[in-house]
Parts: C-alpha cells; structure tokens; sequence
C-alpha cells in the first residue's frame, strides 16, 4: 500500500482517444486510434489514396489532424510514494509514476493514502531518448483502472476480533493511563511527566466538525524546551517508531517549502506540480521536529496555520489550494545560549515567538539540575541500560553481575511493549471519539479563570515582563484536548471531573510552570540577581573588548566598589557561560570577547 508524494499536475491535460486526420493533397479522412496511458497515435506513413487522372499516389507524411473531430478526455498525471512509516531506516523512499484519466481526475489530493488497481506499463520519455545506447531504455508507470481513499470507515478492516476483544479489555483497566505513560520511552529514566503528555499526543483529542463547516483540531502540540542531554531527541525518535503515522525532521535542515508544500516545474514538460511536505504527509499522524530552535523566524512561521487551522494554503505560480494537515506537532528545542540560565528571565531563555508558542497545548522547560541521589539512579540506570543492551554477532557476552541483568530486565518489560502499544492507539485513534460532559466545562471554565488571574497577580506582584507564553483561549481548548485524549485511553464517550483534573494537573506541571519559569517570587532572589546584574556592568565598564585581566586583580577592583566576592564570582560564571568572557593562562587571566 503506498501514499500520494504530493505530487499533483494541476493543470489537466487533454489525450486524445482517437485522432481524426486528413489528407492535405486529396482530402480524405481517417480515425486512427490512441494507445491508452501515456502511449500516443500511430499516423500511416502515407495515404492510399490513388489519383484517377494521373494513378499516381499522394505522397509521404501528408496527413493533418482534425483537432475538432477527434475526441479527447482528462488525464491526470500523479506520483506513488512509500508510505512513511514503512520506509527502512537509511533509505530513501520508492516512487512510481502514476496516470489517472476520465472519472478518476481530481479526487484526490497531496498526502492521501490510496489503495490502486492498475495495469504495470512502460513507455520512452523524451529525456531518454540522448544518445543511441538509450534506445533500450523505458520508464515503468501504473495506469489506474480504480482507486480508493483509506478513510476511518475501513479502520474495522485492519483489525481481527481478538485485538479488538484485548484493546476494548485493556481500556476498561483502571490503571491504564499510567501503563500507557510508562511504556513511552522505557529506557529513559524518569520525566513522567513528559511522557504523560506523549502519551496525550499519541492518542489526542477529537476533532470537531462545526455546524458552518469549520473544524477545531483535535490533535494535541507539544514542546520540549531545556539543557542538553536530557533525552528530548530520544523522546522524538521513539515517537517515529510507535506513532502509526509519523514523519520526522530536523529544524536545521528544514525549510518552509520542505515542511509545507513546494510548486515545482517539470523538467520536460515545462509544467507546474504541486510537492508537499512533511506536514501533508504526516496527515492524520504526527510530525516531530529536531532542533526547532535552529529553524529560521521565517520558516518557523510558514507553519502557524498548519498547527491551529490544520491547513496549508497555496497561492504560488498562478496555482490557488488549501491542502490537509491534520498532524500533531512534537518539538524539541534548546535555550539561545544552549542551557538554561537562571539568571535570565524567560524570554531571553525561550526564544521563540509568542504567536508559535500559543499554538503548543504543553511546554515543558526541562532542566539537568545537579542533584547527588537523582544522579545516582540516572548513572544505575544508563549502565544496566547499556549492560542489558544485544550485542553485535559474534560478540561473545562477558561475565554479568545479576544485579545488573536484573535491573535491565525490570528496565526493559513495559508494561505494554512498541507492537502492542501501536495497534492500540490506531485502535483508539479510530473507534473513540469523546467529547466534553457538560457538568465537567463548568469546572473547566472555573480552573481557566483561576489560571488567567493567576499570571496577572504574578506578573504586577514581581514587575516583571510578561512571560513569553501567554494565557489565551487556546490554553482552553488544550485543556479539553488533553481531557479528551484521557477519555480516550479509557474508551471513555466523555470525559469526566476525573480526566479534567488529570489534565489541569498535567497542564500546571507543563505550560503553567513554563509561564512562571522567568518570575521572581522571592524578595532576596531579585536582590541577588540584580546585584548580578551590576557587578556585570561593572565588568564591561573595567574591561574593554578584548582587554585582559587577572581574576584576583578583577576581584580586589569589584570588592573595592563594595561587592561580595561571591557575587563577583556568580556574574564572571554567568558572563563564562554567554561567552562575553573567556578564561586563559589556565584560568588565572580572563579576557572579554564581547
């Protein structure tokens, strides 16, 4: 089974099923039949036709087409792609030239899943037609005979009665929220949090189709924001294995047209195709994206009506369309300075624009905070991880301790394995649609208001800028989105005061603690960071760009003018790690770079 590339002719073309021509030295006509597909007509070489007067015969390639008694339909030329999730790692995907006529013109569009009934054919292009050792040369196409749209009304089709049996069994388990949390990334340590909310995506919430036609996602956005080596790119690679659609990227080697939809030109008939991208062939599943800070400002915001209005509006070489891209998006990003820094407030720390953070349901800002028992487990961890790990063939297997083998296996058995756990939110994804119980908003509008007030007073009682990510009607609707996606884990029809306050608490752990992350609430804290900040000034004033000085002799300058030396020490720290300042001659010189 394959997928549409995305890429579409636009421009429909004209074959002709039979050509009509004519004679242009006697005037007589002749119906010569069309090959089907991309074969054309073959004209006779000359007219049989015999002069009474003269019996002499009319000569070669004499014959004219009669374009208005020839009769000609619509052909529709497509490109077949390999479904994403079943390419193998490392290899590109296979493509096949595909050739729609007739009734079968124009019903589908980039990123559709297809099932094709067609004739395997072969023709000669005209790129193949350089140099007399290309005469043997031919191009495969498949001429459709019938096509079929995969939609949710076949989903029963892809599943036997015994996995429906064991999914709707596993849905009435009273603890299978948290199983599904802890079989996301088992080989990550901690951050329940985090994979509670993958969890949410995976599943998500349901789309709604309003009574004038305009739909509210239903599919949940979430963002991984923090320090390096905390496992946000393990998160997104075991996303790619277990989504049933998924396609995955990275910020640095994306580009608007590359996530979106590009308008290209054929190379040989000088005509325009329309090329999706990432985000029309992950329709219906989930697209995470690599490094999503390194993105361009302007590549970042090419996607802002994917991720709210899921849509991708066209308007390039003359071509108009809006194309479907119901996809979750799950992100990965790193702070501007690459780790997190305390003494910068949370718009220096999340550079990112508020428009594409609103559209994030959960933000989470997660941080590798030094801590001697949590290292401890971490380091237990990674060693059984890579003790219990397969090794190569041929190999021989050392001497283990059972401890150790223990630990991997404990690490290892999830509660529910990749397999299961995909089948299961296809499952779910296809046969559950919750919706909000009406007892539940009222609650859910009380807690939105309480959240609102909340950054208010937190902002007036720090006078503090306002935090980058803002408290808008779209956290409301991520919250019921988040409500829903629990529902639906239980094959719950609506979700209840249960799976609101689940998805309040996650929300407060997330994006709530996000919003806070650059607020000051105690009093000495905002005196330390702004006595920081004037031993930093101080800092820049005493060395130019460039100067050189030593780190006792900067010291005894700072304490003369009254500072502490461990403030001294704290703001040479935080100007190390912004590299304004760099040490040399082993440490005992410091030199200002900017």
């Amino acid at each position: 089974m394959l997928v549409l590339q995305c890429t579409l002719l636009l421009f429909l073309q004209h074959k002709a099923s039979y050509l009509t021509v004519q004679c242009k030295e006697c005037r007589s006509m002749q119906v010569c039949p069309c090959k089907p597909g991309l074969g054309g007509a073959l004209l006779p070489r000359r007219c049989e036709t015999v002069d009474p007067v003269t019996g002499s015969m009319c000569p070669q390639n004499s014959w004219v087409v009669l374009g208005e008694r020839s009769s000609y339909v619509d052909q529709q030329t497509l490109k077949l792609q390999e479904r994403p999730e079943d390419i193998p790692t490392g290899e590109l995907p296979r493509t096949l030239l595909m050739v729609v006529d007739r009734h079968l013109v124009g019903r589908v569009t980039p990123g559709s899943r297809l099932v094709i009934t067609g004739i395997y054919c072969t023709h000669r292009s005209s790129a193949m037609d350089k140099g007399p050792s290309n005469m043997t040369l031919q191009m495969p196409y498949l001429r459709v005979v019938d096509l079929q749209e995969e939609s949710e009304a076949h989903a029963d089709d892809t599943f036997s009665n015994a996995e429906r049996a064991i999914f709707r069994d596993m849905s009435r388990d009273p603890d299978i929220i948290q199983k599904v949390a802890q079989s996301i990334a088992p080989k990550i340590k901690g951050q329940d949090d985090i994979k509670m909310a993958i969890a949410c995506l995976l599943f998500g919430g349901a789309r709604k189709i309003m009574p004038d036609g305009t739909a509210r996602r239903g599919d949940i956005n979430v963002l991984l924001l923090g320090d390096p080596s905390v496992g946000k790119s393990q998160f997104l690679k075991f996303v790619s294995k277990v989504a049933p659609i998924c396609v995955y990227t990275s910020g640095k080697g994306s580009s608007a047209a590359g996530l979106t939809a590009a308008v290209v030109q054929d190379a040989n008939t000088r005509e325009f195709y329309l090329e999706g991208g990432a985000m029309v062939l992950a329709d219906g599943g989930v697209v995470c994206i690599d490094e999503f800070d390194k993105m361009r400002p302007e590549d970042r915001v090419a996607i802002h009506e994917a991720m709210e209005q899921q849509t991708i509006s066209i308007a390039k070489a003359g071509i108009t369309t809006v194309l479907k891209s119901r996809t979750s998006v799950l992100a990965a990003a790193n702070p501007p300075s690459g780790r997190y820094d305390d003494l910068s407030s949370a718009s220096d720390n999340i550079d990112l624009q508020t428009t594409i953070l609103s559209r994030f349901d959960l933000i989470f800002i997660v941080r590798d905070v030094p801590d001697e028992q949590k290292d401890q487990d971490i380091a237990r961890h990674v060693l059984s991880v890579h003790s219990g790990a397969s090794r190569a063939k041929g190999v021989a297997r050392g001497p283990t301790t059972s401890a150790a083998s223990g630990d991997a296996a404990d690490d290892s058995d999830a509660p529910i394995d990749e397999k299961t756990l995909k089948r299961f939110i296809k499952f779910s994804r296809t046969h559950t649609f919750p919706r909000l119980a009406e007892a539940s908003a009222g609650k859910l509008v009380d807690k939105f208001v309480e959240m609102r007030d909340k950054a208010r007073q937190a902002r007036s009682a720090t006078d503090s800028e306002e935090s980058p990510i803002p408290m808008t009607v779209r956290q409301l609707e991520a919250l019921i989105r988040i409500s829903e996606s629990f529902a639906r884990m239980c094959a719950s029809a609506e979700a209840d005061d249960g799976h609101v306050a689940q998805a309040f608490d996650l929300f407060t752990k997330s994006t709530i603690n996000a919003m806070n992350a650059g607020l000051i609430s105690n009093t000495n804290d905002r005196l330390q960071v702004n006595a920081t900040q004037d031993v930093e000034a101080r800092i820049c004033e005493r060395l130019h760009i460039g100067g050189h000085v030593t780190y006792k002799r900067l010291l005894e300058d700072m304490q003369a003018l009254g500072y502490s030396g461990n403030q001294v020490g704290l703001a040479v720290k935080v100007m190390l790690s912004r590299n304004q300042l760099r040490r040399k001659a082993e440490g005992k010189m410091l030199e200002r770079v900017q």
